[in-house]
């Protein structure tokens, strides 16, 4: 997600943080790189235009050519200002879900991924807010468009209203908001009909749906490899139908990610959700904060926080954090952190959250390192017995022989993975008797559990803690694949062929 962008912006910082003092002139000239890296990301030239023009007035003058560090003092203005046009002129909170059954009405173009966006806000509302929810989808013209949302919401445990062929739209949504009444549902989602281009029978389906159902939200979900287009997209259905917030998706895509910029300055309607992949869980909440740092490359340690909360158990958290604090750290562990960096995203997802490691990924590219990776070391782990994992130590050379064929590997490739577990394992004991093993945990963790993902402070001091408590050199949680230095420790290991 906005990846283009960020690389041409952190070049163009890097020139300013290498100078000790600025002149006006390599302001502007910053500024100038700054509007071209904008348009090249797909922004429309009057936003990146008039943003120009914002920066320029606070970051021209003494208070910045005379600052200690000018250059960060310019990327703070630049990251300000880019949570400015993020965030518009009103924070739209959360979504409005009173008065159950709340309906929650899904407009779009064909093909936006409407309907897989649907079904990931449904399981996204019965998981964390706890909200029963009922689908249903209004689309009779595309082909098995209703199976569709069917088959999706018998994989996340979401119900969905049931088939009769030969209904209207309307006719629908009047019987969605019938079986939600009587069904007791705090939520009822519907899906309505795409289009390849907007034409007068899609709006006028869209306002009838709308007349009847009334509902409380109205999400347009828009492709955001679409560039500029989708900026007229919204407009369209803002002045037609009324738009109450904007869901980007395939924003995991080689997109530039300008349109979300043009989307808020132009529309004035906020981006609730972005779409990060096909999987029923690849979706977040748009907070400008965090996305202004990421495309600056300044990283997301509260999404860290976030995708460790969703995946690591706070029972096993606290098992595990035992064990490192008695110095145990067998394969079983490592295995256990291997796996759970794949569930956060792999190696490169987790760089890009991490402040100031967004540039190894390009390094980690050029080195030929990826997430095969993970995948070989988590097959040598598994070609062993049970007691050479909970025993590494047991691990002689015809012992090797034998795992490394039984993964397919080299013997070459189980001595990296030894020696990597065993300076893990020195990290460990290191952290656990100076105690910050136990205090990042407990305050990662809190002493209740888990903090609520719905409090941003909360949040914000679990974000603290795991950034403060991260050892120099090397990256280090329970389940969090603690301890990996990239590129040194893996050099030459599983590099592409």
């Amino acid at each position: 997600m906005f990846e283009s962008l960020s690389d041409r912006l952190s070049g163009v910082f890097d020139k300013l943080t290498k100078q000790g003092a600025l002149s006006d002139d390599d302001v502007k000239t910053a500024l100038r790189e700054v509007r071209v890296a904008l348009l090249e990301a797909d922004v429309s030239l009057p936003v990146a235009r008039d943003f120009v023009a914002a920066v320029q007035a606070k970051a021209t003058g003494q208070a910045v050519t005379k600052s200690i560090t000018p250059g960060q003092q310019v990327i703070k203005i630049v990251h300000d200002e880019l949570e400015r046009v993020l965030t518009g002129d009103t924070d739209p909170g959360a979504l409005k879900i009173d008065n159950p059954p709340a309906p929650i009405l899904m407009v779009g173009l064909q093909g936006s991924g409407k309907t897989t966006t649907t079904a990931k806000l449904a399981k996204r509302l019965k998981e964390r807010e706890g909200k029963r929810v009922l689908m249903a989808s209004l689309d009779t013209n595309r082909p098995a468009a209703m199976e569709q949302l069917a088959i999706l919401g018998a994989q996340i445990g979401v119900d969905t209203l049931p088939i009769v062929k030969g209904e209207t739209p309307v006719q629908i949504a009047k019987r969605a908001k019938t079986a939600a009444s009587l069904g007791g549902y705090d939520v009822y989602m519907l899906d309505t009909a795409g289009r390849l281009h907007i034409d007068a029978e899609l709006i006028a389906q869209a306002a009838a749906v709308r007349d009847v159902a009334n509902p409380r939200e109205t999400l347009l979900v828009v492709d955001g490899l679409t560039g500029q287009d989708a900026v007229n997209v919204a407009q369209e259905f803002d002045a037609k139908i009324g738009v109450t917030g904007v869901v980007l998706t395939r924003m995991d895509g080689d997109g530039r990610g300008g349109a979300a910029l043009s989307m808020r300055a132009i529309t004035g309607k906020p981006i609730r959700f972005v779409g990060l992949g096909e999987k029923m869980d690849a979706i977040e909440t748009f907070e400008p904060q965090r996305i202004a740092g990421r495309i600056l490359g300044m990283g997301d340690i509260v999404a860290l926080v976030e995708k460790a909360q969703a995946t690591i158990e706070a029972e096993q958290a606290e098992k595990m954090m035992k064990r490192f604090q008695q110095g145990r750290f067998n394969m079983n562990d490592l295995k256990m952190q291997l796996d759970q960096m794949l569930k956060m995203g792999g190696m490169q997802g987790m760089m890009g959250m991490i402040p100031g490691m967004g540039k190894m990924k390009g390094q980690m590219d050029a080195a030929g390192i990826d997430d095969s990776i993970l995948r070989r070391q988590i097959a040598l782990i598994n070609s062993m017995t049970k007691k050479e994992r909970a025993n590494p130590d047991l691990l002689a050379a015809s012992r090797k022989k034998r795992i490394a064929a039984g993964a397919g590997l080299e013997v070459s490739e189980l001595n990296k993975l030894v020696k990597q577990h065993r300076q893990m394992a020195d990290m460990m004991k290191k952290m656990g008797k100076g105690g910050m093993l136990k205090n990042a945990m407990k305050q990662m963790m809190g002493k209740g559990g888990m903090p609520d993902m719905n409090d941003p402070e909360a949040m914000q001091e679990a974000a603290k803690a795991l950034q403060g408590k991260m050892p120099a050199g090397g990256f280090g949680l329970p389940g969090m694949g603690g301890g990996m230095k990239l590129p040194a420790n893996l050099s030459g290991f599983g590099k592409k062929k």
